[in-house]
């Protein structure tokens, strides 16, 4: 017998006009917790109500429609921890989460890593401890699912000051991580590792096109935040070898500390040579395309990028798609050629595709220099070896006594 799915009641609220695609990406998010959706309610909010958000009356009128529902009740947006307990209290102790809790909730299911876990669980107890009420206890009464799963779910129970212990422990060990993700990330831009960073609205494809670049198997699933934790992979395109990195996805009004949580993973994206900015074409493009370059500029990136708009095939025409974006389906890999051609021109200026002669008296002189090079076939004579190699644009002065041809 499966067990049953927690069923989740949504309190939509509008800022202007009704937005469908905000209830559609809700939709999604509550599918990707593993939940059921139940029904929404939509309030035009003018002005916010301090205790409640939305007012009494809708609050009244909510009640009314889950009274007899086993409903968890899902506030689509972020509210203090006050207000979620005066909602909990207008709707007779009805559990109450927002769009915070929902997306930790996610985060907890899909991090893998031993850093993508430990990211977790400092967003989780960052956010609960200020509705712990000083008590430890304020969320037990709540119950399971939704909101209390993850690697924080053990602390849930303990005093504040056992908190505050587990965060800032959790934020030394963070650091030492970062130092250790920094180091990597100085040590490619030492070495010129050229790299590809795939950025862009979560579940638009970012792992099936992460696949069809590289020949990996990286998890490919159809739910929100499929992929928390950074993977790296290299691959060629026309024998010059690029390195590519696949990075948690955005997400509309991510709320800030969520951002920072996982900035340290993003960090190969705000570092990388050139970023592919995914989008569904199929889907709200414009948005998924702002969404990103907005968290990206607020993360203080500058690299430059191409855009994306997978899933093409599932468009009639693709006349209404942005002048200058990469059309394919990373899917069935159509445009991925294309995709690789742009990413080359990109690149180009980035690196030099030589052939060298080394005559084999000089051949340890050669050797100290093989670090600043990607060799790609060698031929030897009677004389010496005639190499044919890329070499980051910087370091071509160093090859000088041994070049015999050079191609940009």
């Amino acid at each position: 017998m499966s067990e049953q799915k927690e069923r989740v009641y949504v309190i939509q609220p509008l800022f202007g006009k009704e937005d469908d695609s905000l209830h559609g990406e809700i939709l999604s998010l509550i599918e990707s917790a593993g939940a059921e959706y139940a029904g929404s309610i939509s309030q035009i909010v003018r002005e916010v109500d301090p205790a409640t958000f939305i007012g009494k009356g809708k609050l009244a009128e909510l009640k009314e429609r889950i009274e007899d529902l086993d409903v968890t009740v899902l506030f689509n947006g972020d509210l203090s921890p006050s207000q979620s307990q005066n909602i909990s209290e207008a709707l007779g102790g009805k559990k109450v989460i927002d769009r915070t809790a929902l997306i930790l909730d996610i985060f907890a299911l899909r991090a893998m890593s031993s850093e993508g876990k430990l990211q977790v669980e400092l967003a989780q107890l960052k956010y609960l401890y200020p509705r712990l009420r000083g008590k430890g206890g304020e969320l037990s009464r709540l119950g399971g699912g939704i909101g209390t799963r993850g690697p924080g779910e053990t602390r849930l129970e303990t005093d504040r000051r056992h908190i505050r212990t587990r965060i800032r422990a959790l934020e030394a060990r963070l650091k030492e991580t970062e130092e250790r993700r920094s180091r990597t990330t100085e040590r490619r831009k030492r070495d010129r590792v050229i790299t590809v960073a795939l950025v862009g609205y979560t579940n638009t494809g970012k792992s099936t096109l992460f696949n069809a670049l590289t020949g990996a198997d990286v998890l490919v699933k159809n739910a929100l935040f499929a992929t928390l934790d950074p993977t790296a992979r290299a691959f060629e395109i026309e024998n010059v070898p690029f390195l590519l990195v696949d990075t948690v996805g955005f997400l509309r009004s991510l709320p800030h500390h969520l951002i920072e949580a996982f900035k340290s993973t993003l960090e190969s994206a705000l570092y990388c040579d050139l970023a592919l900015i995914v989008c569904d074409a199929s889907d709200d493009f414009a948005m998924q395309q702002k969404t990103t370059l907005d968290t990206l500029e607020e993360m203080g990136f500058s690299s430059p990028y191409l855009t994306v708009m997978n899933k093409c095939d599932r468009l009639a025409s693709t006349a209404s798609l942005p002048r200058g974006a990469v059309c394919i389906s990373a899917k069935s890999g159509k445009g991925i050629e294309e995709l690789k051609r742009k990413i080359f021109e990109a690149l180009r200026e980035r690196f030099v595709l030589a052939k060298l002669f080394v005559p084999y008296e000089k051949t340890a002189d050669f050797s100290a220099l093989r670090p600043f090079l990607f060799e790609q076939s060698v031929e030897y004579t009677d004389d010496g070896a005639l190499y044919a190699a890329v070499i980051p644009t910087e370091h071509i002065a160093r090859f000088a006594p041994f070049r015999i041809e050079m191609r940009h």
